[in-house]
């Protein structure tokens, strides 16, 4: 059964809480958006704290962006969401946020790509990082667009992350992992280095997404996550 504009709209309050609590955002930042029909998103108004937000809050957008219906202003970054929706058909939910971890690896520009985790590799196979853009115009998304068809959540140079899927949930979960898989592989590193999985094992784990039933388009050739074998051996000399 299909949600109704007001489940969604309570989704996205939802959604916007827990970013909050999990402190993934500050004062007014991120956005979520949900895309109702093929001419509409609901989006996050622009200026408001994502863990006061109100259903009436919310913002409708035709197709480009353009606000149709709401009180206030819609995100400054819904071109991004629009990019992401139209590459994208798949995709029925964008989530952006800056959370801690995710963006300390972007503004380091490293990308999380090797094979650290299973469920990372299941769900995200790699999340690269994409160049550098003015926040709010469309220098933001530029950078983006080679990456949005393979991946399933960005990190955005000296900015933050967005994820998304086929629902808000599923964009949040994208967006969780790729938060933990930062915090793992910060911590591995303070312990002496992280250690890939060999790829036979990166093979196993990508065959079994049929039988988890994980619906993503993560891990395509060229995205497999770098395995034991790609990556050299920091302790044997070249």
């Amino acid at each position: 059964m299909s949600k109704t504009e007001r489940e969604h709209c309570q989704d996205i309050v939802e959604i916007g809480r827990i970013m909050w609590q999990k402190g993934w955002v500050a004062a007014q930042d991120g956005n979520i958006s949900i895309r109702l029909d093929d001419d509409r998103i609901l989006c996050t108004p622009t200026g408001v704290c994502k863990g006061l937000m109100k259903p009436e809050d919310l913002i409708v957008c035709d197709a480009a962006g353009t606000k149709i219906e709401g009180a206030s202003g819609c995100t400054t970054e819904i071109a991004m969401h629009v990019a992401i929706y139209r590459l994208r058909p798949d995709v029925r939910s964008v989530l952006h946020a800056h959370p801690p971890f995710a963006t300390g690896f972007a503004v380091a520009g490293r990308a999380l790509n090797q094979a650290l985790l299973p469920e990372a590799i299941m769900h995200l196979g790699t999340v690269p990082v994409a160049a550098y853009g003015l926040p709010g115009t469309a220098a933001l998304t530029e950078p983006m667009l080679p990456l949005i068809p393979n991946h399933d959540a960005l990190l955005m140079a000296n900015h933050g992350a967005v994820a998304y899927g086929q629902d808000v949930y599923q964009a949040f979960f994208h967006m969780e992992t790729v938060e933990h898989l930062a915090h793992v592989t910060l911590v591995a590193e303070l312990l002496g280095g992280a250690k890939a999985l060999p790829r036979a094992e990166v093979a196993k784990l990508l065959a079994a997404r049929a039988r988890y039933g994980i619906p993503t388009r993560a891990g395509l050739a060229p995205d497999v996550p770098l395995a034991a074998e790609d990556i050299p051996d920091p302790d044997v000399p070249f």
